[in-house]
């Protein structure tokens, strides 16, 4: 059985059987999977220096201050940033062989995946002394918390629902945009009903309906670097980072390499001039 049939859920798996055989009118007026999806654009409320040389795998902001796995084999960390200047005040080296990626914070403790080795790092979050390690089968992309559950990606158009205590799959879920599925989910954000996430290798974040799976908005944050900056990145080097200011209910996004981290909110773009 493919991983599509074994994890979608049965009422989903119906509604995709029966949105192939009908009108496609017929379809997107009943199947809550083909919802409008709002376009959104970051509208740029401040620009903040951020560290070159990381490259960004996974952010999050707690008690004040951000938290950030690096990736990159030989190259991985764990950093406590200062959200205004940039600045790194803590970091812990990850063993050479593995390649971290998405972070997300249980209780008092740092969960930090890597790309192909199948494990996550735990560690103090307020010391980053490792504290265990958690086994997992595939990749490790994106991680982010509700406070309940876990979201997991791994570069597939699924997202894993697991326990925040014992790591343990919960369920698979597939991610759509009106119907279609949805590759290379990244870095993940957990916001109240929905989840952001950066899709690798694309100037685009979307938000997903986390009871769902189905996309509600595309947010095009193709215009945060300029095309000089952009000139000077590889092709790997692409928006990565997501993390949630409730206080402002605003986001800081930046990307893998990049010398700036942006504060920003997500708005409808404006109307086209007659």
């Amino acid at each position: 059985m493919t991983r599509f049939a074994r994890f979608l859920p049965a009422p989903i798996l119906l509604i995709f059987i029966v949105a192939s055989a009908v009108v496609p009118a017929l379809a997107q007026s009943e199947n809550p999977l083909y919802a409008p999806v709002t376009l959104l654009v970051p509208e740029v409320l401040s620009v903040r220096p951020h560290d070159p040389t990381a490259y960004t795998q996974g952010l999050l902001l707690h008690d004040g201050y951000l938290y950030e796995s690096t990736g990159r084999s030989g190259f991985s960390t764990l950093r406590k940033v200062d959200p205004l200047s940039g600045e790194v005040l803590q970091q812990v080296s990850v063993p050479e062989r593995y390649f971290a990626e998405g972070l997300a914070l249980v209780g008092e403790q740092l969960i930090q995946l890597t790309w192909q080795s199948e494990v996550a790092f735990v560690y103090d979050w307020e010391t980053f002394e490792q504290v265990g390690t958690i086994a997992y089968e595939g990749e490790g992309w994106g991680l982010c918390t509700d406070g309940q559950h876990l979201y997991m990606s791994d570069g597939t158009p699924f997202l894993d629902v697991r326990d925040p205590q014992t790591f343990e799959l919960i369920f698979s879920g597939l991610v759509t945009l009106q119907g279609s599925i949805v590759e290379r989910i990244n870095e993940l954000e957990c916001v109240g009903d929905h989840i952001y996430a950066n899709i690798w290798q694309t100037d685009y974040i979307v938000r997903i309906d986390k009871r769902n799976g189905v996309v509600t908005a595309v947010i095009d944050a193709s215009s945060l670097i300029t095309d000089d900056e952009r000139a000077g990145l590889d092709d790997q080097e692409v928006l990565n980072g997501i993390a949630y200011l409730p206080e402002t209910d605003t986001f800081l996004l930046t990307g893998k390499h990049w010398p700036w981290m942006f504060e920003v909110r997500f708005v409808e773009p404006e109307a086209a001039p007659e």
